[in-house]
């Protein structure tokens, strides 16, 4: 392991230099100490410099030279953490079930830490053709775009700077939309998303942010690489969006143009957040899900109990390996991936499959929350009161401090009973 993390952070080393040439830009000082620390596997003190790296890059000299150089440097820290937070054999093994999965020429589209970062290190380490790797996390994010155009260029169709403005454009449109229907019809369903932030400026034109009249939408990308939040600003009449949900969904958008520019590639993803519209003619492929899979590989009963058997040798897996603790970052980014074909699964009308795989989740992570909140969502929706008390009362039991399973539990208890609706 140490000599893939060397040989790891040598070709990011050699990445940053080469877009350093392209860009004309120059390389910070810190940013080599940084590789160091990463090849020589010195935890403590990478992480400490990528602290530094963050705050050069807000402001100072160097500003502009990280904020092009950022994607092998964020990719060389998940990394970094994912080697030191996962047993070697595991990260071993979940690397190589994704990467195995996946078809010749198939772009993979990783979503959390682990999911983006030990497929992009195996994939950079091991023999073989490489695949194409990029994440939904960061597609709102210019110059993670100039990251992907300069490693693959030559490989798939770039977005352009217009396209990229005018899904935010879309995005700010729709959302307005949606607002005005929840404002005028309250009533009725809302269209916004759970945790969806919009907003109207009111009528004198406040400026809550002090950001100056006009659209003004600022992406921004956390330390972990998952999308920190999005905030923007219009004039009177006009919405405020701001929050994680919304970049999400603009990076939902603009996969879609991705795919859509590259008709002849194939697609599958590993999802930090449900990209719901995708999921039409999505299939299972492995722990992984197929992208525009279509008629080649529809999603069908078999295939759905072919995924369960999938997850329950997985399962059976885990448990027996004693390295694998209860709280370890293998179970939780295990049982994240199967409530994602659960996800689907629910989304096809395999609602027998999609219980069975929301189990699975919770049975590998039982304190995972997507696990009990989807798990419990399918049970209400089939007005199952009684399972989905149950369920949650679990979900207390395996965390018991988390305040969100606790009024869950409280409100079906009630509900269940007949005294209180949810």
């Amino acid at each position: 392991m140490a000599g893939k993390v060397e040989r790891f952070a040598r070709s990011r080393r050699g990445i940053t230099r080469a877009m350093a040439g392209r860009f004309k830009v120059t390389v910070p000082d810190e940013v080599e100490r940084f590789y160091d620390a990463v090849a020589a596997g010195r935890f403590e003190e990478l992480n400490a410099r990528f602290k530094t790296l963050q705050q050069m890059r807000q402001e100072g000299p160097c500003a502009e030279a990280l904020q092009t150089l950022w994607g092998p440097i964020l990719e060389a820290l998940l990394i970094s953490e994912n080697v030191h937070d996962w047993p070697a054999r595991q990260l071993l093994d979940y690397g190589n079930s994704i990467l195995s999965s996946l078809r010749p020429g198939m772009v993979y589209v990783g979503g959390t830490d682990p999911g983006r970062g030990i497929p992009t290190f195996l994939n950079a380490t091991s023999d073989g053709d490489p695949h194409i790797i990029i994440t939904q996390n960061a597609l709102a994010d210019a110059s993670y775009l100039q990251y992907v155009s300069f490693l693959y260029g030559d490989q798939m169709a770039q977005l352009t700077p217009d396209e990229s403005k005018q899904a935010f454009d879309d995005y700010v449109a729709d959302a307005r939309q949606r607002l005005l229907h929840d404002t005028q019809f309250p009533d009725e369903p809302p269209q916004l998303r759970p945790g969806e932030d919009v907003r109207f400026v009111d009528a004198s034109g406040t400026d809550p942010d002090g950001l100056g009249p006009g659209w003004n939408l600022v992406w921004s990308q956390g330390a972990d690489g998952e999308p920190a939040g999005m905030s923007g600003v219009a004039g009177a009449g006009e919405v405020v969006v701001s929050g994680q949900v919304a970049v999400m969904l603009i990076n939902e958008q603009l996969l879609r143009e991705i795919m859509d520019k590259n008709p002849d590639l194939t697609f599958a993803i590993e999802e930090s957040f449900p990209l719901k519209s995708t999921y039409t003619d999505a299939s299972l492929l492995g722990p992984l899900m197929e992208l525009r899979a279509g008629d080649s590989s529809p999603l069908t009963a078999q295939t759905a109990t072919q995924s369960l058997d999938y997850w329950r040798d997985l399962e059976q897996s885990l448990n027996s390996d004693p390295d694998v603790t209860d709280d370890s970052a293998p179970r939780r980014t295990w049982s994240k991936m199967a409530v994602a074909q659960g996800n689907l699964l629910a989304d096809h009308q395999f609602n027998d499959q999609a219980e069975q795989a929301y189990r699975i989740a919770l049975q590998i992570c039982p304190y995972n929350p997507e696990a009990v909140f989807n798990y419990t969502g399918l049970l209400l929706a089939q007005g199952r009161w009684q399972d989905a008390a149950s369920a949650a009362e679990t979900a207390v039991g395996a965390d018991p401090a988390n305040q969100q399973f606790q009024q869950l539990a409280t409100q079906l208890r009630q509900r269940a009973a007949g005294t209180q609706g949810p």
